[in-house]
């Protein structure tokens, strides 16, 4: 018999000569989720270059062509490209720090009687990505909606700057929430699932879906300073993700919650005042 334990978590796996048979079960989660983000690092580039124009607006910024359509493209067909695009950018940007929730997943059914650990896993994946997708099916109605009324308003459009430095300022306010320490501490402790042998898929959809919904919450805030940045650009997409991980990898995230907070106050302060300031 060896024990396994989850990291960060009160969970003990057993296993049994049997399991412990499957050669190099952890060197290959490892190469098959590394090859996953590869992908979509590699078309969240390519998408990013592909829509680095957009439109001029009145009040000095860019519209994103990710709110537009091309010429004779049906919204049907927009919307499927950007979710492409979305679930693309949201893999690239979350796999790395969801990677020790899948691996606990994954340790939770060691000496189970199911003997194919992969799908389980990759089910528990598609739950949490699932998630994901769902939030950026309302990010893209709520941007499309956007993005007409401040094409037809011109007083919407030059407001725009200064909506962007609030939306800032309310991602920083929320660092400094229990709110958020609440669901960044639920995020981190990702547990361990009692799973049935029969039933292992079901379970690990559930527990994906688990997952993603506790990680939405505490990434809320990340998330919209991503929106008010520019989802498509490729620093802030770095900067993000580099501070979803911080948060929830390091052993103690508050000082790195609180800085990120501080630090969105400021830009959005920042904003407000340039965008005010007389031409």
């Amino acid at each position: 018999m060896r024990i396994l334990t989850a990291r960060k978590t009160g969970c003990v796996s057993m296993t049994n000569t049997r399991t412990d048979a499957v050669p190099n079960g952890r060197a290959r989660f490892f190469v098959f989720n590394g090859l996953v983000f590869a992908v979509s690092a590699a078309a969240t580039i390519y998408f990013s270059r592909s829509m680095s124009g957009g439109m001029e607006m009145p009040g000095g910024w860019m519209m994103s062509m990710m709110w537009m359509r091309m010429p004779g493209q049906t919204w049907t067909a927009s919307a499927a490209m950007f979710l492409l695009i979305w679930l693309a950018m949201m893999v690239a940007m979350m796999l790395p720090s969801a990677l020790p929730m899948l691996l606990n997943f994954r340790q939770s059914h060691v000496g189970n009687e199911n003997r194919n650990f992969g799908a389980p896993v990759i089910f528990a994946a598609a739950g949490y990505f699932m998630v994901w997708l769902l939030f950026g099916m309302a990010v893209y109605l709520a941007g499309v909606m956007f993005a007409l009324a401040a094409m037809r308003l011109e007083w919407l459009s030059r407001m725009v700057p200064a909506l962007a430095g609030a939306a800032l300022m309310v991602a920083g306010a929320i660092q400094f929430t229990a709110w958020k320490m609440s669901g960044l501490r639920q995020c981190r402790i990702s547990g361990c699932a009692k799973l049935p042998s029969g039933d292992a898929l079901k379970a690990g959809w559930c527990h994906g879906l688990k997952q993603g919904a506790v990680c939405l919450i505490c990434c809320l805030a990340p998330m919209l300073a991503l929106l008010a940045l520019g989802a498509m650009n490729l620093k802030v997409m770095i900067l993000i993700a580099a501070t979803i991980a911080t948060e929830k990898l390091v052993s103690k995230p508050e000082p790195f919650v609180r800085i990120f907070g501080i630090a969105a106050l400021i830009t959005g302060a920042v904003a407000i005042a340039r965008s005010l300031a007389p031409p």
